[in-house]
């Protein structure tokens, strides 16, 4: 039986020369875990084309999630270098958050994977719409 590579006739690219079907299932698997949480990306897309946001402006345009659940994504995604954190010296203490540059240029990726959504096949675009 032929990989799924040769049969499709394509091969991963990338700025590593050395990318296999698997090292490039591997990385991108790797980078789509940064994205899991229920959360994760609706508070990306909250900080896209704003500027620092506070944790009570994110609180309150995201009134389904619990302050302990945004608290946990907010520090998962610090952790993994997309979210920045500032934590201002005063009383009452003032935290703001933005998209750190690496962060900032996958606004274009989620663009695109928006994009590739709205191509998918009718019966497939209805279940994207349904859920």
């Amino acid at each position: 039986m032929a990989s799924t590579d040769i049969k499709v006739r394509y091969s991963p690219k990338g700025e590593r020369a050395d990318y296999t079907p698997q090292t490039a299932a591997s990385s991108a698997q790797k980078v789509i875990q940064i994205l899991e949480g229920r959360w994760k990306l609706v508070i990306l897309f909250q900080l896209f084309g704003s500027g620092p946001r506070r944790f009570s402006e994110l609180e309150r345009a995201i009134p389904a999630v619990s302050q302990k659940m945004l608290i946990q994504q907010l520090r998962q995604l610090e952790q993994d270098g997309v979210v920045g954190r500032i934590v201002h010296p005063q009383v009452p203490p003032k935290v703001e958050y933005h998209l750190t540059e690496w962060g900032q240029s996958l606004c274009p990726v989620l663009d695109k994977l928006l994009v590739w959504a709205e191509a998918a096949p009718s019966e497939v675009r209805d279940r994207l719409i349904d859920e």
